[in-house]
């Protein structure tokens, strides 16, 4: 099992899901979050003082996936979240070792 977390701008959020959904996910967790990369923030104006807004606003997207759908979801959040400019994010892949489902303390690839 395989955790997936993608790190996409917040107006993509709806692609994705759409993306996650034909590609036969059926749960996952959105977080809001902040941070920045290579574009370290930018300056805004505001009432007439410019600013600098050091943390952008991102959405973390999180789900478990068995190994063989990796590949594939992968590609989807790549195809739904692009939109070729400085700032479309992250995914991160990373190994699971145990899931549990709390309601039926089933475990394993049967509790995603």
């Amino acid at each position: 099992m395989k955790k997936i977390e993608a790190i996409i701008k917040p107006f993509k959020l709806d692609e994705v899901r759409e993306g996650l959904a034909e590609a036969g996910i059926t749960g996952l967790t959105v977080t809001e979050v902040k941070g920045f990369g290579r574009q370290r923030g930018h300056t805004e104006l505001y009432r007439g003082a410019e600013y600098v807004v050091d943390f952008l606003p991102k959405t973390k997207v999180e789900l478990i996936v068995g190994d063989q759908d990796v590949e594939r979801v992968v590609e989807a959040i790549i195809k739904a979240a692009r939109t070729g400019k400085i700032g479309d994010g992250k995914i991160f892949v990373s190994a699971v070792e145990q899931v549990v489902r709390i309601r039926t303390g089933e475990t394993g690839d049967s509790a995603i």
